[in-house]
């Protein structure tokens, strides 16, 4: 071998490559695309190799609203997104996004930097007892992976590294047969029977079979806030607007990954009857009989038992009465729910409500667009108003009921529509309290220039607010520390200043017509991000329920 070949090759031996480029890698294959952080001492290198490796990083203004997105995104795509966070109090934010991603069950993957290996236990700089918890099949959820900062900066011989192939996907598991014929059974026999579609449904990609389902057999059904949009809400079968009514009466529920927790109002009276059969559909044996001793469990992946109860009904077809009783019931309390929503929308007055709001806002809505949520009646009647036409584009505060997580969801959905689908935009509907735990993410929105329309839907508080001439009366009384109710934000703030702070587009709005303008104006305009900032009544509220929205059972 000559000398040149010689030193070529040593030079190959020798290449060094550090710890933060070994990360970077790892990741890279294991099919992460998104980081999400805020970087410092000790995981800076760590942002700049994932760069190098083709990871798009998104550098965010909080820790929290990071872990948001970051897990946003493993719901949006299959794969974790990452949240990149430094040791001490930058885990501590993150825990929060932790926590959320574990309940919605959402994979998610958190790397924190910690203090060098030979400082650990003598309180070096934001050292912090950390815990490693991974979560691979079966239910997805959140994995932290502590990098002590010594590793990040060191080199190592790159023949040295052995680097990991990716995981294969999750196995497909199925329910047992005999089980799926009880199920079919019991759904042949039901007088009143309901679907409910959930979020897990949506991350199982199991619309296709469940749309099958539902319009094959004829079946009433009912979307759970993030299950919107698996079979689209304007289908004729979708009993959305008489929720109440539906969960009410039916005798036999069957549940596609959806959980009978406080969202479902744990599946028992006065919500439900009293023996109504529930067939469970889950991925998590854990989950199964919670609450309520189900009729029939069927344990799996959601996608694969639907094409198994297919399976059962093409064999013997069945399909529920379209004419029934029970259908009539749906539809009657249907149109007098929509015909009371719409009285509300079209009341005229000088400051709009909710349902004004919406309903214009609905009529502009592009029909691909992804639609994020959060805030109390803001969330709740927006529900019901603004629909739903695609599978995993909706995102709201989730089981966790969890304020905060709105513009860390936008942005995490922005840019999957920007990589996956040019021209498709987010539309961001928050409550002005919800804006305020994340608002400075609009500077996040701006730099990197994502397709957000943000809407606020300010009514001056949390719940409930003033308006500023009474707010300056109530001041009269004393210091608002003492005489302002807890739930009373500051009158017309211009939380659209905040975008125009930072280069967007910002609108204030009294009116209908200007809503319509603004919006319109932001649809069309494709170069900026906004936010629309709209005025309601201050003692707004959404129309009167049958019940509380946090039921207490009678048993």
């Amino acid at each position: 071998m000559s000398e040149s070949n010689l030193v070529a090759r040593s030079d190959v031996d020798e290449e060094q490559v550090s710890g933060a480029e070994v990360i970077a890698q790892a990741l890279k294959t294991q099919h992460v695309e998104y980081m999400f952080g805020i970087v410092g001492i000790p995981v800076t290198e760590i942002a700049v190799a994932a760069q190098k490796m083709g990871i798009r990083y998104v550098g965010m203004r909080n820790e929290q609203a990071a872990c948001y997105a970051a897990s946003a995104i493993g719901y949006l795509t299959g794969r974790p997104g990452v949240c990149l966070v430094v040791s001490g109090p930058g885990l501590i934010h993150a825990l929060g996004g932790m926590a959320n991603a574990n309940m919605n069950c959402w994979p998610l993957i958190v790397i924190g930097g910690s203090s060098e290996r030979s400082q650990e236990t003598m309180g070096a700089f934001q050292e912090f007892p950390q815990a490693v918890r991974s979560s691979t099949y079966g239910r997805p959820g959140a994995c932290y992976v502590d990098i002590p900062a010594d590793f990040v900066n060191l080199q190592a011989n790159v023949n040295s590294i052995k680097f990991m192939e990716c995981c294969l996907p999750p196995p497909v598991s199925m329910a047992e047969p005999s089980a799926v014929c009880a199920a079919a059974s019991v759904i042949r026999h039901a007088k009143k029977p309901l679907l409910i579609i959930g979020k897990g449904a949506a991350y199982a990609h199991a619309e296709e079979g469940i749309r099958k389902l539902v319009e094959q057999c004829g079946l009433p059904f009912l979307p759970t806030p993030m299950g919107k949009g698996v079979i689209p809400d304007n289908h004729p079968n979708c009993v959305g607007a008489a929720r109440s009514r539906a969960l009410q009466f039916a005798d036999v529920i069957v549940l596609f990954g959806a959980r009978l927790n406080w969202i479902l109002h744990f599946g028992l009276p006065p919500r439900y009857q009293p023996h109504v059969k529930f067939i469970q559909v889950d991925i998590c044996a854990e989950e199964l009989g919670n609450n309520v001793k189900p009729a029939v469990t069927l344990l799996g992946d959601i996608n694969a038992i639907t094409k198994q109860l297919l399976e059962q009904f093409d064999k013997t077809p069945w399909q529920y009465p379209p004419e029934s009783s029970w259908w009539r019931t749906l539809r009657e309390k249907m149109k007098s729910n929509e015909a009371a929503s719409k009285e509300l929308a079209s009341q005229k007055s000088p400051t709009m409500n909710y349902y004004t709001v919406f309903y214009h806002v609905q009529e502009q809505l592009p029909r691909d667009c992804f639609v994020v949520s959060e805030g109390a009646n803001t969330m709740d009647i927006g529900r019901t108003v603004l629909q739903n036409y695609l599978p995993r584009h909706r995102l709201d505060a989730g089981t966790f009921g969890t304020m905060g997580v709105g513009l860390g969801f936008a942005i995490a959905a922005a840019l999957v529509a920007k990589d996956r689908n040019p021209g498709q935009r987010v539309i961001c509907v928050e409550g002005d309290s919800a804006f305020g735990f994340s608002g400075m993410e609009v500077e996040t929105i701006c730099r990197y220039n994502l397709p957000i329309i943000l809407l606020v839907v300010n009514n001056n508080g949390i719940y409930q607010g003033f308006d500023a001439d009474s707010w300056k009366e109530l001041l009269k009384f004393g210091d608002a520390t003492v005489v302002a109710p807890p739930v009373c934000l500051l009158p017309n703030s211009h939380y659209e200043q905040v975008m125009t702070a930072f280069g967007g587009k910002g609108y204030f709005v009294q009116t209908p017509e200007e809503l319509q303008k603004s919006l319109r104006e932001s649809l069309a305009d494709t170069t900026k991000p906004s936010l629309i900032n709209i005025m309601i009544k201050p003692q707004a509220t959404r129309k009167t329920q049958d019940f509380h929205w946090l039921t207490r059972s009678n048993m």
